[in-house]
């Protein structure tokens, strides 16, 4: 619903020209943009981009992955796009394996393979797009700084940043385990408790850390949460609730983001947890300060 008009114009004409028929996943319950609007706004990537990255990238996703069984992913991500891809390798193992055809590939050798073999190319690039994604944040680049390292996708996620800062660079749907989260909920294995979200006001006595499976952040504070549930002598139990699927509820809680943790006293009180530096030193320090 955010790409440009000429981006699913030039996929209808690419599925006729090679005589197939793509699958098109987007904002799941939401028929066209107006649905969309209505049931997350209009300006949801201004107020919360990982929500809208969840929503509108990752979600269709993984649930395209789900429901065309893939194995393996095949995709044009190139070692030159920048820093974030600067080590990827042609093939990537995994759950879902990747292969990147092009991952050695320059910008110029693109284009040098467009004309010799007169390949189809998006319409936007003769209006100075070098990289195409969302018309909302994807900007044209001066010619001369398209051949640069990573100057192709300088024009991308404009003015965007990540939860933690720094400039936004990917949707989503190219992090790390982005393809595993969809069938994988977090806290399976180990001796962090699950609690339910709408018992959540009730709990007394622990560090409870309320969570979405999709969201990266949560998946990179895993393990280190599970190490904390082994430490002796807390005091408190170290519990784990999702919250993505009763948003209202989470909302409810005082939760603005995935993860969010509180320290619950045995009087009820919830404190939230000040930081992003999620190890079991700065926990247990947390909570010995807020004993």
């Amino acid at each position: 619903f955010h790409l440009f008009d000429e981006t699913v114009t030039f996929m209808k004409e690419t599925e006729k020209r090679y005589g197939f028929k793509g699958n098109w996943f987007h904002a799941a319950d939401c028929a066209d943009k107006e649905e969309y609007d209505a049931k997350h706004g209009a300006d949801l990537w201004k107020v919360n981009i990982e929500e809208y990255d969840r929503i509108c990238k990752v979600e269709p996703f993984q649930r395209g992955l789900k429901t065309l069984q893939c194995d393996c992913m095949i995709n044009g991500r190139r070692r030159d796009h920048g820093f974030e891809r600067a080590f990827i390798d042609v093939y990537e193992s995994g759950k879902m394996s990747k292969i990147n055809p092009l991952a050695y590939w320059t910008f110029e050798d693109c284009w040098d393979y467009i004309h010799k073999y007169k390949v189809a190319y998006h319409p936007l690039h003769d209006k100075g797009y070098p990289s195409i994604g969302d018309a909302k944040d994807t900007v044209t680049v001066p010619k001369d700084k398209w051949f640069e390292y990573a100057g192709e996708r300088s024009g991308r996620f404009t003015g965007l940043k990540n939860k933690d800062g720094s400039t936004k660079t990917e949707c989503g749907i190219h992090v790390d385990g982005a393809e595993r989260t969809f069938e994988r909920d977090l806290y399976i294995e180990g001796k962090v408790e699950k609690v339910d979200i709408n018992d959540v006001a009730g709990v007394k006595d622990q560090i409870l850390t309320v969570y979405a499976p999709w969201c990266q952040f949560s998946q990179a504070m895993e393990e280190e949460f599970i190490k904390l549930a082994e430490e002796d002598g807390l005091g408190v139990t170290v519990s784990a609730s999702r919250g993505d699927e009763e948003r209202e509820v989470a909302r409810g809680l005082g939760v603005e983001a995935f993860p969010t943790t509180f320290l619950i006293k045995s009087d009820g009180t919830r404190i939230k947890y000040p930081t992003e530096d999620r190890t079991v030193a700065s926990w247990k320090a947390f909570i010995e300060a807020n004993k």
